[in-house]
């Protein structure tokens, strides 16, 4: 079993939370706790970082589904970036590109929120 480590940092009004390992039934307690804490402080728009993300499960899947209405229904979203190939089939397995924005890059994912803020 991997383990899965969390990097936060902020660039301009977004969270970045890189996600480095496996996000399973044993780690996504973990993306539950960073998540929690930042919409407690009313922080909305969040960009995941996938490009060190190994593997991931159901589980983990079910933390993004959780939280995605608690960020949207304050204005704010979660967006995903950086995904190999293989964790991006299983988010498009379960028809996530419908309910999140996926992009290549996490410069595309701030591009994204700015153009959703002008509208």
């Amino acid at each position: 079993m991997k383990n899965l480590n969390i990097n936060h940092r902020q660039v301009g009004n977004y969270d970045v939370l890189e996600l480095i390992g496996e996000l399973d039934a044993h780690t996504a307690s973990q993306l539950e706790k960073v998540l929690k804490r930042l919409i407690n402080q009313e922080k909305h728009n969040i960009i995941v970082n996938c490009e060190d993300l190994e593997y991931i499960a159901s589980a983990g899947l079910g933390v993004f589904m959780a939280y995605i209405e608690d960020v949207r229904s304050v204005g704010g979203d979660i967006k995903l970036s950086n995904m190999n190939p293989k964790v991006y089939n299983v988010f498009d397995l379960l028809g996530f590109p419908t309910l999140y924005d996926i992009v290549p890059e996490e410069e595309e994912a701030i591009q994204k929120f700015e153009s959703d803020e002008s509208e």
